[in-house]
This record gives structure tokens, C-alpha cells and sequence, in this order.
């Protein structure tokens, strides 16, 4: 089978990529459990993650002839509703947030970040984010995911729907005009939405996180205040100072205004504002850039402060 890094390098596209079999063999539900575990664990793909008002929002990362590998974004009270997956058998994994799971005659079943679910062909079942915040979840089907039959339920049993709930051509752009148009609607978020969008994609560090990172692994710390701001509040001494109207282009490894220390992409940048809004944004802004390890810090420069760590007084730039 082919490497999870490898699979992670081949999803330059939602649904382009065919690639050879790798093995030419169906996976079973435990394999499948280990490929949805290891690519959530690979870097690259949590950038590529959207989310939508309307319904969920998901993509096809991965897909060749045996299996393929999905992505897919949740708010709050967004569901599948009782659905199976045709003849393929499954896995999923929640990378973020937390998801329950319904099965008719069955408690519902609460998904952490890092539990698997596996199942065999004709599985039904009720995914929901029932949580305040945004969730993730990695996918893989085998074979492929084709079609997804729909159900209603009837006390304790599925009666399935006439329609076909999902199929494959619905991703190609050859489903019903109606799908497509929902597909093309653009619906604004409010700035809590984006907030919180942006936060479900960091591995945010609180103040004394961030100062074990600098001081063992070597992050940089940014501090993206503007002047007047840092002149009242004060500063952390260190501190890389790149105010946040030019952060990107000086941390694109790839723009001719870059600072010297931003050779890479894989540089891990912990941004910081007053009080850790701004900066959930701006290092959400340079995950886009391709800085996966980008995130901020819980708080900002008044938690750090707060947290009795070294500062230098305010009034001294």
C-alpha cells in the first residue's frame, strides 16, 4: 500500500486524482481504521478545510482504485441523517471537535478527537455534531464511495427512501441542476463563524506552552500588535515584531519581502495579539500560506502577562 506522506502528496485536487490500485486488494474495516488514523496525522490537509451554513462541507482528498479518503467539516447541529454507503465498508476518525453517532436500539455514542469507527458494508447509521463548536473528520471508503442510500426512521427501524440520498456523479458536477446550484451558493459568516473556523484548524499553546516552545524547539513568536498598542500594554522580550498588515509576506517562505528566519514551511510561527482574536486569524491566514505548524497563543500578551512571564515595561519599544 502506498504511504500515507505519499497519499497526502497526491491531493492537489478534490476529485482529479486515479491513481494505480495500491495492492489491488479491498480493505477491510481495520485497514481502513489505520489509513483514516495515519492521515489525520499527516500535515497538509487541515488547510483545505472549509465550512459551510447550508449543510456540511466535505472533499475527496484521496482516491484510487481500492479505497478513498475523504474530509469533512461539521457545525454545530449539522448531521448526515441515517444514511448507509452502499456496498462499501468504512472508517472515520474525528481529527477535531467531538461527533455522536446513532444506530437505531442503540445508546447514542460520543466520538472524541482520535476514536475510530469502522464498518462493514450496509452499515447504517446518524452522524451529528451536537456540540457548540466546529468539528473534522477524515473518511476512507472501500471500494470507493459510489452511492449512499437514505432512511427514515420508524420507532426502531430504517424504512429507506425511494431517492438515492448521494452518488458519486453528484461530485463530478453531472448530479441534478438543483444539487449543483447548492453546491455554487455562497452564504456569508458571521465573524464568530470564522473565528471559530479558524481556531478548529490551530493547536492553539497557552503562554507557558509557547514559551517551552521557543525555548526548546525553537518557534518564533510574533507579536503582531500594532505600535500604540505595544507602547501601553508592553512587550515580550524576543519577540519578532511584524504588525499583522504584513505578516504574510514576511513569513511566505516564497515572497521576496520574507524575513530571513522564514526559509521554510515547516517553521513553527506562534502569533500573538492583546488578547488572542486577531491572532487565531492571522495564523490561520499563514496555515493558508502553507505554514502548517502556524498557530497562536491562548489569551495573548495579556494572559502572558497575567501568567507572571518576562516582560519588558510598556512605553519601551
Amino acid at each position: 500500500m502506498a504511504t500515507l506522506n505519499a497519499i497526502a502528496d497526491d491531493t492537489d485536487t478534490a476529485s482529479t486524482a486515479s491513481q494505480e490500485p495500491c495492492g489491488g486488494a479491498l480493505k477491510s474495516p481495520a485497514e481502513l481504521t489505520e489509513i483514516v488514523s495515519m492521515f489525520a496525522s499527516t500535515p497538509g490537509w487541515m488547510e483545505r478545510v472549509r465550512l459551510r451554513l447550508e449543510r456540511r462541507w466535505y472533499e475527496r482528498l484521496y482516491h484510487d482504485l481500492d479505497y478513498d479518503v475523504w474530509v469533512i467539516s461539521w457545525l454545530p447541529e449539522q448531521s448526515t441523517g441515517f444514511h448507509d454507503h452502499g456496498n462499501s465498508a468504512g472508517a472515520f476518525v474525528v481529527a477535531t471537535g467531538c461527533l455522536e453517532e446513532h444506530v437505531p436500539g442503540e445508546s447514542a455514542r460520543l466520538i472524541g478527537p482520535g476514536k475510530p469507527c469502522a464498518f462493514g458494508p450496509g452499515y447504517a447509521h446518524d452522524v451529528r455534531n451536537s456540540s457548540s463548536a466546529p468539528a473534522i473528520s477524515i473518511h476512507a471508503y472501500s471500494p470507493p464511495l459510489s452511492e449512499m442510500n437514505g432512511y427514515e426512521l420508524d420507532g426502531s427501524e430504517l424504512v429507506r427512501r425511494e431517492e438515492v440520498y448521494w452518488t458519486a456523479h453528484s461530485l463530478d458536477g453531472d448530479g441534478p441542476a438543483e444539487h449543483r446550484a447548492r453546491e455554487q451558493q455562497k452564504t456569508a459568516l458571521s465573524i464568530e463563524q470564522v473565528l471559530s473556523a479558524a481556531r478548529a484548524r490551530l493547536r492553539r499553546l497557552t503562554p507557558a506552552d509557547a514559551s517551552d516552545a521557543v525555548k526548546d524547539s525553537g518557534a518564533i513568536l510574533v507579536d503582531i500588535r500594532p505600535e500604540g498598542q505595544r507602547m501601553i500594554e508592553g512587550s515580550i522580550a524576543g519577540a519578532f515584531v511584524v504588525e499583522r498588515n504584513v505578516l504574510e509576506w514576511r513569513f511566505d517562505p516564497t515572497s521576496s519581502a520574507r524575513l530571513p528566519v522564514a526559509t521554510n514551511h515547516d517553521l513553527q510561527v506562534i502569533v500573538f495579539c492583546s488578547e488572542g482574536y486577531t491572532s487565531s486569524l492571522a495564523a490561520a491566514a499563514l496555515q493558508d500560506l502553507g505554514l502548517w505548524r502556524a498557530t497562536d497563543m491562548v489569551g495573548g500578551f495579556l494572559a502572558w502577562q497575567a501568567a507572571g512571564l518576562p516582560t519588558a515595561s510598556a512605553g519601551k519599544p
